[in-house]
This record gives structure tokens, sequence and C-alpha cells, in this order.
């Protein structure tokens, strides 16, 4: 009956992405959009303070109902997704990055282990490379190494070869692509606009998972990904970005004794391996990237909130 009435019926999705300085790769993204068969969504483009405001060339692809929102500043992944949930309609929303490609069935292959499980929140395609296609970025993720505070892409640049066909619950989504059910942002909260860029899909499938949910892996569902489009292979933003994140990523969701033990292996042998590292190399910029980084999480705390939502960065 459910199934039924979802085909008489189906949900409003709401697919927000993001643009910064990319508007002829956004607009390839949206072109692909046109492919898709769902029959009921939005398309919501956030703007993230770009030098020019894409709205124009935007509109003139006449792309299905797209509503372009301009932001001011660059509020970074987790805040500009978080302006596009603001504006949304939806009963769910797809965060998509704007440097991927879909495929035809995409949405329906996403919404459909929803209906199979209640407590389902969130489900991610299958994703391969744009310019490797028969390459796997994700295929879900492997659980956190507390100790190591590391985790990877179940995967991770395998040709595929049906390795990785069976769908699933796993540990976290992948930030390029995620549908997540209007229910996950009422009990978990949305994504935490101190992490900016990087960890933030990290943080709040931890966050989701805790709230009861599983992520799902929904491997009949596929995207194609340009990865790092938008800040490049290696620069000092995305070296401190890392770095901090990935600090805070594990003060806020893990404690004890293991935190105890990452503190000893991130600070006695990953830090000064990275150090070493710009050091030979001489990028003075990157060593500075790594010591604003381990500044910042000094004099940042985490305040558990007595709500399910996220917990909150507090200046000391």
């Amino acid at each position: 009956m459910a199934e039924g009435k979802r085909i008489m019926n189906p949900p409003l999705i709401s697919l927000i992405t993001i643009n910064y300085n990319q508007a002829v790769v956004t607009c390839d993204m949206l072109e692909s959009t046109r492919a898709l068969t769902y029959p009921r969504f939005e398309i919501i483009v956030v703007d993230n303070g770009s030098r020019e405001d894409p709205t124009a060339l935007i509109q003139q692809g006449n792309y299905p109902n797209v509503t372009v929102i301009v932001s001011p500043d660059n509020l970074g992944f987790s805040g500009g997704n978080n302006l596009g949930i603001r504006h949304a309609k939806g009963d769910y929303y797809f965060l998509l990055n704007n440097d991927t490609i879909v495929t035809p069935n995409l949405l329906e292959q996403l919404l459909a282990p929803f209906d199979r499980d209640s407590t389902i929140g969130v489900t991610c395609p299958k994703i391969r490379y744009h310019d490797q296609p028969n390459t796997i970025q994700y295929a879900g993720y492997h659980p956190l190494n507390q100790y190591t505070g590391r985790t990877w892409a179940i995967g991770l640049m395998e040709d595929d070869k049906g390795q990785h066909d069976q769908s699933g619950p796993t540990y976290f989504a992948h930030g390029a692509a995620m549908l997540v059910s209007r229910e996950v942002l009422e009990r978990a909260g949305s994504l935490d606009d101190s992490f900016f860029l990087y960890y933030e899909e990290l943080d709040w499938s931890a966050r989701i998972r805790r709230a009861g949910f599983q992520i799902y892996y929904q491997a009949e569902a596929l995207i194609y990904h340009r990865e790092s489009m938008s800040v490049g292979k290696a620069n000092p933003m995305k070296v401190y970005y890392h770095t901090r994140n990935r600090l805070w990523f594990m003060r806020r969701n893990v404690t004890g004794f293991p935190l105890l033990i990452f503190c000893l292996f991130y600070f006695g042998i990953a830090l000064p391996k990275s150090l070493i590292k710009y050091i030979v190399r001489w990028q003075p910029d990157y060593l500075k990237a790594i010591r604003d980084a381990v500044v910042w999480n000094f004099t940042h705390r985490v305040k558990q909130p007595e709500t399910a939502h996220a917990p909150t960065v507090v200046t000391a």
C-alpha cells in the first residue's frame, strides 16, 4: 500500500548544490539533471560568495525547477548546504556536489530503501570518478578507527567489476551525494557550520546514527564525480581544514581512552610526519596552516547541548 501511495503521490525531493566560482561546472551538472526520470523534484543552487553572480548564466540554461540563492559570503560546504535546506520545500533533501553528473534513475533508486526500512535516514549512491568512469570512489565507508581518527571509502580506486553491487548499511555518508529524510533534520539536526569544509558529513553521519537512523549504501544508484574541483588537489587551505577538522571531529565524537590514544598517536606520529614533509619541501604556507589548525582547536571547546542536535562550538 505504501509503495502504491508513493507512485500516486511521489514525495518532493529538494536537490541542493553549492556553486563557488564554478558556474560552468555547475551548469554541466544541471544539464545532466534533464535526464532524471523522477517526476517531482526541485533544484536549489546556493552561490557561496562567488566573484560573479551565476544567476544569469544558470537562468539562460532553462534547467528544470531551479532556484538560485546568492549568499554574499562563502559559508563553506556545511553553511551553504544549510542555507539551501532552509529554502527547500522537499520531503527529502538531496545534497549533491556541483562537480557531479547524475544518471537517469538516480532519485528513484535512492528513494527506494526508505520504503523498505523506516530506520533508514540517509541513502548514498555508488560514486565513480568522472575522468575514470569505471573506477570507484565510494561504495560505502569502513568504520572509524577511534585510535587513529581514520576511515576510508570501500572500493576506493578499484575497477568496478560488480564486487560492490550489494546494497546495505554503512558507517558514513559521502558528502558528494546524500539523500536525507526530513525526519533526520528534525531529530539529529543539520550539518554543523563549525566545520566549514571537510569532515562535516562524517560528523553529521555520526550524529545521525546516534539518533537511531541507518546510513545506507544503495549500489543500484550511480553518479560520476569530478573530485576536488572547488579547492584543488593540494593547497594550504585544504591542509588547514583537513588538520583542523580531523582534530575537531575526533573531539566531538570520541571520548575517554580512545581519544587519549588518538591524541598520542596524532601529536606523536601523524603531525610530526606532516611537519617534516613540509619542512623538507620547504612549504612555509603549509606549516602555517598546520599551526593555525592546531591553535584553533586549543582555543575552541565542545559544549554538549541538552537537545539531540549538534554539539556547538564555544570560543575559549
